[in-house]
């Protein structure tokens, strides 16, 4: 399976051993909760998606590197104590507590959260000592003699031999007690993930014309040499930084993340000539409606790596400003939603001031309790906590004697120009969609180009809601007409030969 049908499954299985009866037990027993055990190539995402299902389930996570532990830290260190049986005093080894479980603990007491995921990656690549405690891990949900807590779902993460040296055989009691599930890498699914997390543009592009260097190894007499997901992610968050500080990637720094020399120097390559378009094209005018005549020329001679580099400028200049919309339309929401809570317990309060107070307090203290138990992420924290400023900076001059109707219009006038600005900022993001197709009409008439720029635009996240909630007709019929997936891939092959 691919890490999106994974990352379903884990949630799945987070539901069902986390639902409980009538009398608050669970309706599948801990003991009947098998860990379920991920192998799959490294750096296809195994991690990321454990803290993805932690956010969405509003569960705690507990992660680990099991290579980074010894047997003690595991287990817990040896303590003698006395104990009497039969009138004679014996001596009895005991265990202080596993690390790993009083991280856990700890967790529960920092969130708040009593029910999570205990995630254990390289599992299968303990040391010799550390291998058994591990297979009782799997076995027993125990490291020595203590239990991982009630509502502790156990996930753990290998690699396949062919990648790791130190990759040790889970025996049939081991396997017999997991719930066993091989994950492969998959560019489709990667690139879903890599649209909403923002994913350097030159980097989806160049896959897109190379999708066979998404994921990679090989190993001759030189040693091995890979690429994989994680490698990409890492260097579009370093090519994003010395963007802002006008630094260039050169090979050099691209070898330094993906360790496949041909591959390495084709991608610096493109990314060059990338750049170089990112100044030839004037993506800003496209979607202005304002096209210079020397584009369409230039595209019509232009290889197949510099119309799908336009495509994919003109794609991140759009999905730049759906990223916008999107926060606004939070904002917006989330405003509209408080005001009208407000408006309903005025009506029935004696103290207007008051009610407004407690109804910011309750909205910070939501934000804060999943700030402490990390369900929200930074970019999240930010948009909220700046959202609860600017409600609260709204009751300047609100008082206790107001009547219910002279509170509400006072508390709601910087509301009404946050929603002015979403208005014209719908407008005009439908104005550049519209643009953006009419230029992919003129400049690719109506090509394969098009079954890109459609197929892109319906799987990234910021432009399918706002397409899904605002009519665009030129998309509909282009929607309609090209066989967006299954064909992709075929007509992108077709395209370049």
């Amino acid at each position: 399976m691919n890490i999106k049908q994974a990352k379903q499954e884990i949630k799945n299985t987070v539901q069902a051993y986390l639902k409980k009866d009538e009398q608050g037990e669970y309706v599948i027993p801990s003991v009947r909760q098998r860990p379920l055990l991920l192998i799959g190539a490294p750096g296809i995402g195994k991690t990321q998606i454990m803290e993805q299902i932690a956010r969405e389930c509003g569960i705690g996570l507990v992660a680990y590197t099991i290579t980074h532990h010894t047997r003690q830290s595991a287990v817990g260190l040896p303590l003698i104590t006395e104990e009497e049986f039969e009138g004679k005093s014996y001596s009895i080894t005991e265990y202080t507590m596993s690390e790993i479980i009083a991280s856990i603990y700890r967790k529960m007491r920092e969130t708040g959260l009593k029910e999570g995921i205990l995630f254990i990656d390289e599992i299968n690549c303990v040391s010799e000592t550390l291998a058994p405690t591990m297979l009782q891990f799997l076995q027993c949900k125990t490291f020595g003699n203590q239990e991982i807590p009630k509502g502790w779902i156990i996930v753990a993460a290998g690699n396949p031999p062919e990648y790791n040296k130190s990759v040790r055989d889970f025996d049939m009691v081991t396997l017999d007690r997991v719930r066993y599930m091989s994950v492969e890498a998959d560019l489709n699914v990667w690139k879903e993930y890599a649209r909403a997390q923002h994913i350097n543009d030159a980097i989806l592009s160049y896959l897109e014309l190379k999708p066979n260097h998404f994921y990679r190894v090989e190993t001759d007499v030189d040693g091995m040499h890979f690429v994989t997901a994680r490698g990409w992610e890492d260097l579009s968050n370093l090519m994003d930084a010395y963007k802002e500080l006008s630094i260039p990637v050169t090979e050099e720094v691209v070898s330094e993340f993906l360790h496949h020399k041909d591959i390495a120097e084709d991608a610096a390559a493109f990314f060059e000539l990338y750049h170089k378009y990112e100044d030839d094209y004037r993506i800003a005018e496209i979607l202005e409606g304002r096209v210079p005549t020397q584009v369409y020329a230039r595209l019509f001679d232009a290889a197949f790596d510099e119309r799908l580099a336009v495509v994919n400028l003109l794609l991140q200049g759009l999905t730049n400003r759906l990223k916008e919309y999107g926060r606004l339309r939070y904002r917006t929401d989330t405003w509209f939603a408080f005001l009208k809570e407000y408006r309903k317990q005025i009506e029935t309060t004696d103290n207007v001031e008051t009610c407004y107070t407690t109804l910011v307090e309750s909205l910070r203290q939501q934000y804060e309790e999943k700030l402490r138990a990390e369900l929200l992420t930074k970019e999240d924290a930010l948009r909220k906590k700046q959202l609860i400023l600017d409600i609260e900076a709204a009751k300047e001059g609100l008082t206790s004697r107001m009547e219910p109707k002279e509170a509400f219009d006072l508390v709601r006038t910087p509301f009404t120009a946050q929603k002015d600005a979403l208005e014209e900022m719908e407008a005009s993001v439908k104005a550049e969609l519209e643009h953006a197709f009419t230029f992919m009409e003129d400049a690719f008439q109506n090509g394969q180009e098009m079954v890109v720029f459609v197929t892109e635009l319906t799987i990234t996240p910021n432009a399918a809601m706002f397409l899904s909630e605002h009519e665009v007709e030129k998309y509909e019929i282009y929607k309609e007409q090209l066989l967006l997936g299954t064909r992709k891939a075929a007509l992108l092959e077709e395209l370049k030969n």
